[in-house]
């Protein structure tokens, strides 16, 4: 069995510096690290060019200096991708285009040659057809996507067939195994024995596993759990490869026509043919506002004249002002946070009121949107609404990630604890209490995990 792992670190553009430079210490330097201990350790990698930027600005180059020596090395491939993250499905053709080849353009400064993509992983993993058009027609030979992207009309998805998009020249999709990567990420696999022994029978056939993870997820998001990477590749059970490798070990296309979805796409958004639900849901009316805010942003941006001395400013605050964090921060399905939302609407706000495009009406529009974005995110909070929404989703995504998951045993759990308290060790001997005590909420999670877990069987 062949273990294709794809990691997707991404900061939004307007991060602040203390957040770039804790989530680098606490994952991304980690992960880099364990890749260079372990030769023989494979990964895809999707870095978002403005993180890139955002790492040089920050004192992080060494980041950038360690994923330059595995790509000499051969251990990680880069894949393309949109620099600002974008939801591409619901942008216009011109600007998808413009935000990949922004994202290449960045790239291959701080990389050069090195940076070969071949593989596209759209922002979100958020797909449609076109998406998968423009990513072949620009040269990428392959996407990767959800399996619910897979229609059930086609069967059974098999991690033993290489899929092509129908009506696309040779241009391959990979599915992540949802099942596998939801057990991973949600914390629930403590230790690569765990992996190991999940995967059964599996192991011995010929046929891949392919998970796909915000890299965040370790050792930021889920302290103490960059280990379990280190110790998934260190074992013989799983011979780990790119994702471009797996066109020479499955040789043979099957053509099929996939569905819409993201990586966080559940199956009652497939019901309620709603594959964009977390960023344009159709019972959400913030998610409505924001949208027709982006829609004008664009408008009147493409209106301008770009002889004007202020179109280079505006069109480059449009490129980044239609980032997908505002969007995901408004679902309240669980996520919610007020801050990015009217962050989001005043950068696309002050984009309209900046554009030689934009009429006076347009730009009064504008601000009656935001004020509207703004009031509505309030009313929520104030009426119980987030609140509610978040404890739905809460409840079910927790059914989802947890459904299958085998019960640790005690040598497991021990394991688990005693490499979170060494890390405990290590961050007070910094005073970093702040993150010790989230190495100690990480304790007491896993044993209620545990516990419930007993409980209940």
């Amino acid at each position: 069995m062949l273990w294709a792992n794809f990691l997707h670190i991404y900061q939004p553009p307007t991060q602040k510096p203390y957040w770039v430079k804790r989530v680098t210490e606490e994952s991304y330097r980690k992960i880099l690290a364990d890749l260079k201990r372990v030769p023989s350790a494979k990964l895809t990698l999707n870095i978002s060019a403005v993180l890139v930027e955002l790492l040089d600005q920050n004192g992080c180059g060494d980041v950038i200096d360690d994923i330059r020596l595995l790509l000499e090395r051969g251990q990680i491939e880069l894949t393309g991708s949109a620099k600002f993250h974008p939801l591409l499905p619901k942008i216009p053709e011109d600007e998808v285009i413009r935000q990949i080849k922004l994202n290449e353009a960045t790239l291959t400064k701080y990389f050069g040659d090195l940076f070969k993509p071949k593989g596209f992983f759209p922002p979100e993993m958020a797909f449609s057809i076109d998406v998968a058009r423009i990513a072949s027609q620009l040269g990428y030979k392959w996407i990767i996507v959800d399996e619910l992207s897979f229609s059930r009309e086609l069967g059974q998805l098999s991690y033993d067939n290489r899929y092509t998009v129908k009506g696309l020249d040779d241009f391959s999709i990979y599915f992540r195994e949802r099942r596998m990567s939801y057990k991973i990420l949600s914390g629930q696999l403590g230790t690569g024995n765990l992996l190991i022994q999940g995967l059964g029978d599996r192991l011995k056939r010929h046929e891949y596993l392919l998970t796909a993870m915000d890299g965040e997820t370790f050792g930021h998001h889920r302290p103490g759990m960059e280990h379990l990477l280190y110790e998934i590749y260190t074992s013989k059970e799983l011979e780990t490869v790119l994702i471009s490798d797996l066109v020479k070990e499955f040789p043979k296309p099957v053509p099929i026509t996939p569905l819409p979805s993201t990586w966080a796409l559940m199956e009652k958004d497939l019901e309620k043919n709603a594959p964009f639900a977390r960023w344009l849901d159709p019972g959400n009316a913030i998610h409505e506002h924001q949208w027709e805010l982006v829609n004008l942003a664009i408008e009147v941006v493409h209106r301008s004249d770009e002889k004007d001395p202020t179109f280079t400013k505006t069109r480059e605050a449009l490129d980044r002002a239609i980032h997908s964090d505002q969007f995901w921060w408004a679902s309240a399905k669980p996520w919610w946070s007020l801050e990015m939302i009217e962050a989001g609407a005043k950068e696309l706000k002050d984009v309209v009121a900046g554009a030689t495009g934009a009429t006076t009406q347009e730009r009064e529009r504008a601000r009656s949107l935001y004020e509207t974005i703004v009031f509505t995110g309030f009313e929520w909070q104030r009426t119980g609404l987030v609140e509610a929404l978040s404890k739905q989703e809460d409840e079910e995504m927790r059914q989802r990630t947890d459904e299958g998951i085998p019960q640790l045993s005690p040598k497991e759990i021990d394991k688990i604890i005693a490499n979170l308290r060494k890390e405990i060790a290590s961050v007070v001997s910094r005073e970093e209490y702040e993150r010790a005590a989230q190495l100690r909420d990480r304790i007491k999670e896993i044993e209620k995990f545990q516990g419930d877990k007993t409980s209940h069987q």
